[in-house]
Formats: structure tokens, C-alpha cells, sequence
């Protein structure tokens, strides 16, 4: 049965896929700016909505010699990477505080969950009124906002940590401090680095509000700006960076993934 010609198609299917993956991507990507590129020069879609490549690609050029672009870059950058690494600690310690504890868990659970579904733009409010328009402000809001969805993963990795693990532990005399750094530690670490890859993206999304609190450069304020200035090219420009930053952001996760945890990959 395993010799029939259908599983044979099936791992020579699998076979070119992984081996010309590269080329399907680069096919891929080709594949959306065709389309871009027709439904805008033939006038499918009105260019002040959505730009030509040709003048989205003239922005990239604006935007080096009138706005700063290499400096706005690194300060979006920056804000992003503190806010990452603030809302990974507080929702790691707070995860496992609320995961492990059963009176907390029944204290602060429904809450946690109750703020995945709060607008989180219209709590910008309340971060500039403790710290004002500063760049902690910014950094905050941003860890925030992933924050609140990294919690209730952080406590769904706790509970599926194998019970035959911690039974294991608890017949071989481990003290709890024991378990939780043996087991249960390595055990939630390991797959929520996937979680917080996928996770962390979202600060992107909420870039445009951060930054307006008090402009002090970004690629947030390079969008608003663009337009205030209708000027459409600018705009979608600055989102293309913004996408390319956030692929090159995926590979060095997975990179320091297969550094950190390479048993997951053998």
C-alpha cells in the first residue's frame, strides 16, 4: 500500500515543494505585483486609494532626501524591541504567577481574558495621562498591546504540560522549585517562542497611535504624515517597510529558536 502510485505522487509533490520553496515564494511575491501593478495602471482602482508600483517605489526616494527615513526606521525599531522584551517578562512572570497559582488563576483569569477583546487604541489615553507624551509612553503601549493576548497563552502552555513529566518528578522526590525550572520551565519556554514570534507582530499594527503621542519621529508618524499630505505613495511605501522589517524580525525569531532550543528541530 505504501508503494501505490498515488503515495509515490505525493512524496514527489513534496519533494519539488521543498526543494524550489525559494522559487515559489519568489513566484509568489511576483504574482501579487502583477496584480498591483494591472489593476492600477489600467485603472481598475482609483491611484489615490492605492499608488502605482511606480510611484510607491519614486516615495522610497522622497522619503530618504525629505524625511529622515534611516533615523525614523531605527526609532520604530527601538520602541518595538524595549516593548518586546518588557511585555515578554511581565507576561512570562505574570503567566506563570496566575498559571501555577490556583487562587490567582481564579482571581485574575477572567480578567486577563476579558481584555483580549478591549480596543487597545483607545486606551492610549490613560498611558499618556501616567507618563505623558514621552518615549516610555510609546514603549509601554506597545508591550501592552501584546501583553494582554501573551498572558492567557503563557497559561495555556502551563496547562498543557505533560502530567506524566510532573507526576514523574513528584514520585523522584523533586522539591516544587525543582519541577518548575526541570519541567515545567523548559517545557512552556520551548513552544511559546513560537507564541511570542507570532505574537510580537501585533505592536506593528498599533505603531501610527504610539507615535502620535507627541510626534517624535517613526515610521508611524511618516504614515500620518503621508496622509495629511495626500500623498498615497509616501504611505504605502512606509508600509512596505514596515512588512519587510517584520519578515526580517520572523527569521532572526526562528534563528535564535534553533539557537535556544535546538532539540525542538531533531
Amino acid at each position: 500500500m505504501t508503494n501505490s502510485p498515488e503515495n509515490k505522487s505525493n512524496i514527489l509533490v513534496k519533494k519539488f515543494l521543498r526543494d524550489h520553496l525559494s522559487l515559489l515564494q519568489t513566484a509568489g511575491w511576483l504574482v501579487i505585483f502583477i496584480i498591483w501593478y494591472l489593476i492600477t495602471n489600467f485603472g481598475l482602482i482609483n491611484t489615490h486609494v492605492l499608488p502605482t508600483p511606480q510611484k510607491t517605489f519614486s516615495a522610497f526616494r522622497e522619503l530618504q532626501k525629505d524625511d529622515n527615513l534611516g533615523q525614523n526606521i531605527l526609532f520604530s525599531v527601538r520602541i518595538n524591541v524595549i516593548g518586546y522584551l518588557k511585555c515578554i517578562v511581565g507576561a512570562i512572570a505574570f503567566g506563570f504567577a496566575i498559571g501555577l497559582n490556583p487562587t490567582l488563576r481564579k482571581m485574575f483569569s477572567h480578567q486577563i481574558n476579558a481584555l483580549r477583546f478591549v480596543p487597545i487604541t483607545a486606551m492610549m489615553g490613560i498611558f499618556i495621562a501616567i507618563s505623558g507624551l514621552t518615549i516610555a509612553t510609546k514603549i509601554n503601549f506597545l508591550a501592552f498591546g501584546i501583553w494582554v493576548y501573551l498572558v492567557p497563552v503563557v497559561v495555556q502552555r502551563i496547562d498543557e504540560v505533560s502530567v506524566t513529566h510532573l507526576q514523574m518528578m513528584k514520585t523522584l522526590g523533586a522539591s516544587a522549585w525543582q519541577t518548575l525550572i526541570h519541567v515545567q520551565w523548559r517545557s512552556v519556554i520551548a513552544r511559546l517562542s513560537d507564541d511570542i514570534r507570532i505574537l510580537v507582530g501585533i505592536s506593528w499594527t498599533y505603531i501610527i497611535v504610539a507615535e502620535l503621542a507627541g510626534i517624535q519621529g517613526g515610521l508611524g508618524s511618516l504614515i500620518f504624515l503621508g496622509e495629511r499630505q495626500s500623498n498615497v505613495g509616501k504611505v504605502y511605501a512606509v508600509i512596505f517597510i514596515i512588512v519587510a522589517i517584520g519578515i526580517i524580525q520572523d527569521i532572526i525569531f526562528k534563528l535564535i529558536d534553533r539557537l535556544l532550543f535546538k532539540f525542538k528541530y531533531q
